[in-house]
């Protein structure tokens, strides 16, 4: 019983160590500092969607559209406020998993977990069907604005 009280109380001591700000929902810079994702809860998960691109513009001065995409209803649509990840649920410890995130440069979708790290970061990890171990990390940071949007 004491040990389940120790236990419980550090739990509660690591969770509070974060700023308040630990929270996923917000604008986070990718780890190849070309687009900005915001993240906002959608009905009982949290989804994302592109909000800036570095280069926004195709070199016939368009807008930049989805072209890797294989599913045909969707392939074309612009990648500024396209859905980048989604249906993501927080679980106990503090991690949000059982959704997706979308790779616009390979016209992939993955299965995803993400968390927010003690320095305030949002590791991001794509994989591939259930295996967790077969896929790619990203360590997203946060950012104040859009820096302009799309």
């Amino acid at each position: 019983m004491r040990i389940t009280t120790l236990c419980l109380a550090a739990l509660a001591t690591a969770a509070t160590a974060l700023p308040a700000s630990a929270d996923v929902f917000g604008k986070w810079l990718t780890e190849k500092k070309n687009a900005i994702v915001e993240i906002a809860p959608c009905a009982a998960s949290a989804c994302g969607y592109v909000v800036w691109l570095e280069s926004p513009l195709n070199t016939d001065g368009k807008p930049r559209l989805d072209v890797n995409n294989s599913d045909s209803a969707i392939a074309g649509r612009p990648i500024c406020g396209m859905p980048m990840i989604g249906n993501f649920v927080k679980n106990a410890e503090g991690e949000w998993s059982g959704g997706f995130i979308y790779d616009a440069e390979s016209g992939d979708e993955y299965k995803s977990k993400m968390r927010v790290t003690e320095e305030n970061n949002l590791y991001v990890r794509g994989y591939v069907a259930l295996l967790p171990l077969i896929g790619r990390s990203e360590i997203w940071t946060r950012v104040a604005d859009n820096r302009g949007g799309c």
